[in-house]
């Protein structure tokens, strides 16, 4: 028996003993995890899942944390500036041994689902950005539900209106009631203090 799984953006092909090279796990060596996102399990009675199969999963320990062969990235302009550059890269991939393919109940086999971040030991200072961003939207008033036209700030396009409304500001009243470690707390995009003194002035009316 096979599965296609899918993790990192890329899909594999995978039967038991299959020993992987994925993108980085947020697990240590020696851990057990599971990939949930199964795209097809093959066999005698093949079931192709739309887009994943129902239940399935696929079970692998985790041997160790590595990196992968270097690339270089040579860039040379001949011309007017005559400047060279070199970046060498080295992708951090996890080595993984799949132990098992479970064709249904995987979401009750309890097992740590195969997520791509930091190791364990690196992952909890990551987790705080969100509950600072969420403490952030949370302290935004509340007054603000009717959203404005970020656009009509100078600097502030499209785009970076998209941005600002990810973040929990629709608003001027919002963008004007930020604090200084609200504003740092949002990664979205880098609020200009311009920004707030103009969103306090339009917020006036």
């Amino acid at each position: 028996m096979f599965a296609v799984l899918k993790t990192g953006g890329k899909q594999y092909r995978v039967q038991a003993g299959d020993v992987l090279r994925v993108e980085k796990l947020a697990a240590d060596a020696g851990e057990k995890v599971q990939f949930n996102d199964v795209l097809m399990l093959g066999g005698d009675a093949p079931v192709v899942g739309a887009p994943f199969v129902e239940g399935a999963g696929v079970q692998a320990e985790v041997i160790e944390q590595i990196k992968g062969d270097k690339v270089i990235n040579f860039v040379k302009r001949r011309r007017k500036h005559s400047s060279k550059r070199t970046v060498g890269h080295r992708q951090k991939l996890t080595l993984v041994k799949i132990t098992d393919i479970l064709a249904s109940g995987a979401d009750k086999s309890g097992i740590k689902a195969a997520t791509g971040s930091a190791p364990a030991g690196e992952a909890a200072p990551a987790a705080k950005k969100p509950a600072k961003k969420a403490e952030a939207k949370a302290e935004a008033p509340a007054a603000a539900a009717a959203a404005d036209d970020l656009t009509a700030l100078n600097g502030v396009g499209p785009a970076a209106a998209k941005k600002l409304a990810d973040a929990g500001i629709e608003s001027f009243a919002a963008l004007a009631a930020l604090s200084d470690e609200q504003i740092a707390a949002i990664d979205t995009i880098k609020v200009k203090p311009e920004w707030v003194e103009q969103a306090k002035e339009l917020a006036k009316g």
